[in-house]
């Protein structure tokens, strides 16, 4: 990794750290500073990157300035019992074209992914989802994206890569390494019903806001997610105003810091970015303390995996069949150390989704497949399986 593509954090926050107790978490973060430097990225098993581009960020200029103030609010907080070591890598400040960030920020995603490590990105526009996504491509694995959004952020085939286009390039531009896309908290007058429709015609996974607010039953999408992307705009303005496009509806604080536990919790989960963190509209840096919480809530989550998803030995699980009056049998099974659910898809050993034959369920999918009501994720994902 070129350490050149990235500046330290602001001497302001780290002499910040000088008046706080010595339990609080920016002492146990190991931080790019300029008097030490990079840090040794030994052992390290979560890095922190912020990202200053803001140029495709859509009516939202500004995203990604200022993130000295995600992280003193960050450094304040007393971690939990963590056993985790973290590295706060600094800033990719704007190159000289958005191309020339995005390779920054891809290159250094890539380094991270091959070496275990999960990046927490903070700042600039959504548009560096892609960013994220891309980076997988030398994993050469497909890949599960969770987004929380009241938006899709399709936009038309022809649009240039923005914040409100993303998911379209993501979808279309080869390699395509994407195997499902997962909206959480979507609100319906925001997206037109063509969107709507196009992404269950893609056999994807869409979560109006209502239903979303069951915060249990969207814990399965963390759980089969790869990259989990958040855009601050899902969160209801009273509780996070920094964002230029905010709506009067949306996720509560305590929501979203769920969300992000139950993607720290995932084994599967990958990379976590939080977009669109516009400073200029917050109003005594309350945002940028609710981003603090939801990446604290994120690291709670890491820290409490169980590693019980893919799951190697079957003696460390219950299996459950359920006969289908018109189909085969469906196989369930449950973790033995969380309670947790999958159902499988019974595929040929040598397909290329195999990591995605278990698919993440709960405890209510095995009671209505009992009752011969077939969970619509199992349709979903025996149509991609087998397309």
């Amino acid at each position: 990794m070129d350490i050149d593509f990235l500046t330290p954090v602001k001497e302001a926050v780290v002499a910040h750290l000088v008046s706080q107790t010595s339990p609080s978490l920016g002492n146990k973060i190991a931080i790019h500073t300029q008097e030490n430097g990079f840090p040794d990225l030994e052992n390290v098993q979560i890095a922190i990157l912020g990202v200053q581009e803001d140029r495709n960020s859509q009516d939202n200029f500004g995203c990604g300035e200022d993130l000295h103030h995600i992280r003193k609010k960050l450094y304040q907080l007393f971690p939990g019992k963590w056993t985790t070591n973290i590295a706060d890598l600094g800033n990719v400040l704007k190159g000289n074209t958005v191309s020339d960030t995005y390779f920054a920020v891809s290159e250094i995603i890539t380094y991270l992914l091959k070496r275990n490590i999960i990046p927490i990105i903070i700042g600039g526009g959504q548009d560096i989802t892609y960013v994220n996504y891309r980076a997988y491509d030398s994993l050469e694995q497909t890949v599960n994206l969770a987004a929380v959004d009241s938006r899709f952020d399709l936009g038309n085939l022809e649009d240039e890569l923005t914040s409100q286009s993303y998911l379209s390039k993501i979808i279309m531009q080869e390699p395509n390494n994407l195997f499902n896309y997962t909206n959480i908290g979507y609100q319906t007058y925001f997206n037109s019903q063509d969107e709507i429709e196009l992404l269950d015609t893609l056999y994807f996974d869409t979560i109006r806001l209502g239903k979303s607010k069951d915060l249990e039953s969207i814990e399965p999408a963390f759980r089969n997610a790869d990259i989990v992307s958040i855009d601050i705009g899902a969160i209801r303005q009273s509780e996070a105003p920094a964002n230029n496009n905010a709506s009067p509806n949306g996720f509560y604080g305590e929501e979203i810091c769920a969300i992000a536990r139950y993607a720290g919790i995932s084994d599967k989960v990958s990379s976590f970015g939080i977009y669109e963190y516009n400073s200029k509209h917050d109003n005594n840096h309350q945002t940028a303390h609710l981003i603090a919480q939801i990446i604290w809530y994120f690291i709670e989550g890491v820290n409490f995996r169980v590693k019980d998803y893919p799951f190697s030995g079957k003696e460390n699980y219950q299996k459950f069949t359920v006969l289908l009056e018109d189909d085969d049998p469906i196989t369930f099974y449950k973790s033995n150390k969380s309670g947790r659910w999958w159902l499988e898809i019974n595929i040929l050993s040598d397909n290329k989704y195999k990591r995605h034959a278990l698919i993440p369920c709960t405890y209510k999918d095995y009671q209505d497949a009992t009752k011969q009501i077939i969970p619509e994720k199992w349709y979903k994902a025996m149509r991609k399986l087998v397309s």
